[in-house]
């Protein structure tokens, strides 16, 4: 049986300003997982160019350090994430599952087919 569920975006701002939403999200954890800006690139299937742009546009308003960066020699650079922001991406991915759960839970309270 197929099943409706309702969804919603939440989204993270800083002063007003888009700071943390799901594409970031995928974004960051990509980073995480590859080590590497260029590798996060790589595996989303977007260019270096769009993530280099989305990490200066959140730096930028970002009230604390995003990344720890190691640039080159024998073994090559490597971008890690510092833990404020590993934090912060734990309690957002905690909140994006209670709202769709307590989304669900109240369509079901108003919709029965």
């Amino acid at each position: 049986m197929n099943t409706i569920r309702i969804r919603s975006k939440i989204w993270l701002e800083v002063d007003g300003e888009p700071f943390l939403g799901d594409g970031r999200y995928h974004m960051l954890t990509a980073i995480e997982r590859c080590g590497s800006i260029n590798g996060a690139a790589k595996v989303l299937g977007i260019s270096y160019r769009k993530i280099w742009a989305q990490l200066q546009a959140m730096e930028e308003h970002a009230p604390f350090k995003l990344l720890e960066r190691r640039t080159g020699g024998i073994g090559g650079g490597e971008t890690k994430l510092t833990p404020a922001i590993q934090d912060l991406l734990r309690h957002y991915q905690l909140l994006r599952k209670q709202v769709n759960q307590a989304a669900d839970l109240g369509f079901k309270e108003i919709y029965i087919p």
